[in-house]
């Protein structure tokens, strides 16, 4: 997950060796997440915490290709409409979506009106149910969990790839899932919790039980 760092106001200071924010309730976070509420809130109860249901991963797949080329703070501010618009990620009924549903799509101002990401959502929704046969979307995408997991002490030393995340999206596309490159898949893996990537003296690293 990235975003347009922003700068903290005065009454919070910076830690310049680590990219960290110390703010007012004395809790450290990255630059990105210090001061807008909405990042903020995201960053301390969601971001990296583990998802291993199969909506849940079916929608952060989902919202990360939506993502490309766009700062997460916007996905973030659509995520209730692109919820109501894709039946709460249901993989099931957005599998059953037809050209009307992608017409009603591309009309709906509330999200992301990309008519390659809409059907490449459908597209995914589909290749999530045939995977059910052979484990699960949320087992496959939690197999390839690395052995070990970065220790940045920076923003600059957070990766955007990994070995793991090409070998992620190889299989994905082998299954027929679009719009899964090695990126946004690595950006996934940050926010399922199967990296962890906060910054060394982050309030929020090692709390999701993954790594220890």
């Amino acid at each position: 997950m990235t975003d347009e760092p922003v700068a903290p106001p005065a009454d919070e200071r910076t830690t310049a060796t680590t990219d960290l924010v110390t703010g007012e309730d004395g809790l450290a976070r990255p630059v990105w997440a210090a001061t807008d509420a909405m990042l903020r809130d995201y960053y301390d109860t969601e971001w990296g915490m583990p998802v291993h249901d199969e909506r849940g991963v079916f929608e952060r797949l989902s919202l990360e290709a939506f993502q490309s080329g766009l700062s997460w703070r916007t996905i973030l501010a659509k995520r209730p409409a692109f919820r109501a618009a894709f039946a709460d990620f249901d993989p099931d009924t957005v599998a059953r979506f037809d050209e009307d549903d992608v017409a009603g799509l591309m009309a709906d101002a509330g999200i992301v009106r990309n008519q390659a990401k809409i059907r490449a959502t459908i597209t995914n929704a589909n290749a999530t149910v045939a995977l059910r046969a052979d484990g699960g979307l949320a087992d496959l995408v939690w197999s390839f969990r690395p052995d070990t997991t970065p220790a940045p002490r920076t923003a600059a030393e957070v990766p955007t790839t990994s070995p793991e995340s090409v070998a992620l999206s190889k299989a994905l596309r082998k299954r027929g899932f679009a719009f899964v490159g090695p990126t946004t898949m690595h950006a996934l893996m940050e926010a399922l919790g199967i990296v962890d990537t906060h910054l060394l003296g982050s309030h929020r690293r090692g709390t999701s039980g993954v790594w220890v």
